[in-house]
């Protein structure tokens, strides 16, 4: 019997299969006590299970080979690295000597008490990776009891509708034949969901029903397009997603031939596409699609999931080979934006935040400690020298923040040219404007800024109250509502007045269904994951903005 459920588009696409159903782990577990003499028992069969865990992710990563390989090593070395995290294992033991609970529930405390650090967190993307934390539980959950993860084998042509999916299985699965997935949890934010993009393999998720209601041996059509999941579909539905499918083949052998397309509109209005960049394969993309330069590149990828704060060196390292990959055009770093409350492994709390969500993050946690600000000014300045390079600052509400700022960038540079290092000319310091504080008081704002970009995902959040990585407020999160679209005019229009550069670098930049709404905003300067970049490409050269009618968009609907 045909049935039709929503979810989320993580990574879009559209597949037609059968159903490959894969039962939660389920971490649900009542509360157990040990007798104390069964505690070194218990202990030994918890070390057993890490150690059955790393095991698999050693055998994972042999098996894996080729582009993907060097895609899910990150992802590998993230899981293999919380396994050996002395905070999780220590933490396991205590709960058992202690607490005399069983291996199994010291997991199950464990893991919460984790995920609630994740799920505090402000930063959409950041939160997200609490999907980590319950992977790697996951899998010492499954070898505690079994001994090893669930086998799925014979996948070839079929669709996995499942919990969660972790980075590592996307990309074992994709090699084996999976043509799509849809989980119950999720958010197009994970890592799990960047990977996918870069697989071109369809995910949906926060489709909750479809777990629940999806057998074995079911046809399944996945619209990662719409965001529906089709079980059983009917004759209609069929010829609609063959239609779909030419139309997706038509669409894709067209924008492959923009690749060296000029982005400008269909009445010569010039529009610059930057990429949002975190890896090599991101910055390599970017160049090979003809982005701008990197619009954002975000350095807190550096410091997460370690017990050390990466040094100078490492650093420059880093921001060098980004400069380099570059190949001359701008990059644009945007310093650590990082809340304390996760940044306890390596030493960056200054104390315990009842709020992290709106206390010491961004700019704020730099001025807090200016030594670890520093090491990372002076890392970005030696990468100047190899190529245009520009610094933004994150969570800016305050004109005395870039102030403060531009003090230590002045006092870096100066130290470095002193100790006889190659350096390029100051670089432009820009403001991220993402908090609603320092999109209202703008004209303050800007006589201390060079250039400014537009966080939207956190913007638009803290404007409309909704946090947009929930699944049931996901909606709200409406870039056509009327206070937004104030916001975003209003930011255009003084930017433009005082003669400075202004970037969106949120996800709205990198949606076509939105390109025409921000251009005729005055807001050309758009930044995004390459993956968008070609199509954003195409819904430019479609537009003809002519006069552009940026007052009257106050209170408009949006495209």
């Amino acid at each position: 019997m045909r049935r039709a459920f929503p979810g989320i588009v993580a990574s879009k696409g559209l597949a037609l299969g059968r159903a490959r159903v894969r039962e939660p782990h389920g971490l649900d577990v009542e509360e157990q006590r040990i007798a104390p003499d069964r505690v070194e028992q218990e202990c030994r069969l918890l070390h057993e299970a890490l150690e059955a865990a790393r095991a698999e992710l050693r055998e994972l990563r042999a098996r894996i080979h080729g582009a993907i390989a060097h895609e899910v090593g990150e992802f590998l070395d993230l899981h293999a690295m919380l396994l050996d995290d002395p905070e999780l294992v220590d933490g396991l033991d205590d709960l058992i000597r202690t607490g005399h609970y069983s291996a199994a529930y010291a997991l199950r405390l464990q893991r919460d008490r984790l995920a609630s650090v994740f799920d505090d967190l402000d930063d959409p993307y950041l939160r997200s990776r609490r999907e980590d934390i319950d992977h790697v539980i996951g899998r010492v959950y499954a070898a505690l009891h079994s001994g090893t993860q669930p086998e799925l084998a014979g996948l070839a042509g079929e669709i996995l509708v499942s919990e969660s999916i972790a980075p590592a299985e996307l990309a074992q699965l994709h090699e084996e034949g999976v043509i799509a997935v849809v989980t119950a949890q999720g958010s197009p934010l994970s890592h799990s969901a960047i990977l996918a993009r870069s697989l071109h393999l369809p995910l949906v998720v926060g489709s909750h029903d479809a777990l629940l209601h999806v057998n074995d041996g079911d046809a399944l059509l996945v619209d990662a397009i719409e965001g529906r999941i089709i079980v059983e579909p009917d004759a209609d539905d069929l010829a609609r997603f063959r239609a779909a499918k030419d139309e997706v083949r038509r669409e894709q052998r067209a924008l492959t031939r923009l690749r060296k397309a000029k982005t400008r509109t269909a009445d010569g209005v010039e529009v610059r596409l930057w990429a949002n960049a975190e890896s090599r394969e991101d910055v390599s993309q970017a160049l090979g699609l003809g982005a701008a330069g990197v619009g954002l590149y975000r350095t807190e990828f550096l410091f997460l999931q370690r017990r050390e704060v990466p040094g100078e060196e490492e650093q420059f390292h880093a921001y060098r080979d980004l400069v380099l990959g570059m190949d001359g055009r701008p990059v644009t770093i945007r310093t650590l934006d990082l809340g304390a409350d996760k940044a306890d492994s390596t030493g960056l709390a200054l104390e315990h935040e009842t709020n992290p969500a709106l206390g010491l993050r961004g700019v704020r946690l730099c001025l807090a400690r200016p030594e670890l600000f520093r090491v990372q000014i002076r890392a970005i300045l030696r990468a100047s020298a190899y190529g245009p390079v520009r610094i933004l600052i994150p969570m800016v509400s305050r004109a005395g923040e870039l102030r403060d700022c531009r003090r230590i960038l002045e006092r870096c540079h100066r130290e470095l040219r002193d100790e006889g290092h190659a350096l390029g000319p100051p670089p432009p310091l820009g403001a991220m404007i993402e908090v609603p504080a320092a999109a209202l008081a703008l004209d303050r704002l800007l006589p201390e800024a060079d250039f400014c970009s537009v966080g939207t995902n956190d913007l638009i959040q803290y404007l409309l109250a909704a946090d947009r990585g929930h699944d049931t407020l996901a909606s709200l999160c409406d870039p056509e509502h009327p206070a937004v679209v104030r916001v975003l005019t209003e930011i255009s229009a003084t930017c433009r007045k005082a003669g400075k550069p202004v970037a969106v670098c949120g996800e709205l930049a990198g949606d076509p269904r939105y390109t025409e709404f921000l251009l005729r905003l005055g807001l050309t300067d758009l930044s995004m994951h390459p993956a968008s970049l070609l199509e954003v490409r195409q819904a430019v050269r479609a537009c003809t903005l002519g006069g552009r009618e940026d007052e009257d968009h106050e209170e408009s609907p949006g495209p």
